[in-house]
């Protein structure tokens, strides 16, 4: 029975790390590449400059699925837990956001409060997507 427990944590851990890869891949990829390229385009540029806080919003909300979903926990409470995760990741993202009137480096920018609304909202769109799916098997 340890053994199991042992082999789900290293997948939790797996799932993790490959989210946590995707998101460095693609802020890396946007910051570097498309933002350059596309940031002096009215609606690309608005897109390009959030898409950090919609990716980050999104993978990092998405971050308990994989224990939620193997714990077979039921959907009233698995709800409750995830929607206070991405709720959290809402919080916090627009917290980070709101700083930038303290410090001098950084700007406001609400496209990114925003963004980061609607990674959460996806996030918990692909929550009820997957549930349903495996609560039908």
């Amino acid at each position: 029975m340890k053994q199991n427990k042992f082999l789900k944590n290293k997948k939790y851990i797996a799932v993790n790390l490959i989210l946590f890869a995707v998101l460095y891949v693609l802020v890396s990829f946007n910051k570097e590449y498309s933002r350059p390229v596309f940031g002096n385009l009215p609606i690309l540029g608005i897109l390009t400059g959030s898409f950090s806080n919609f990716i980050a919003a999104y993978i990092l909300s998405l971050f308990v699925v994989a224990p939620i979903l193997s714990k077979r926990i039921r959907i009233v409470n698995a709800r409750k837990i995830f929607y206070a995760v991405a709720l959290s990741v809402f919080i916090i993202l627009t917290i980070e956001e709101f700083s930038s009137f303290f410090g001098a480096s950084k700007t406001f920018d609400i496209y990114d409060i925003i963004a980061s609304g609607l990674g959460s909202l996806f996030a918990i769109v692909t929550f009820e997507i997957l549930f349903v799916r495996i609560s039908q098997k």
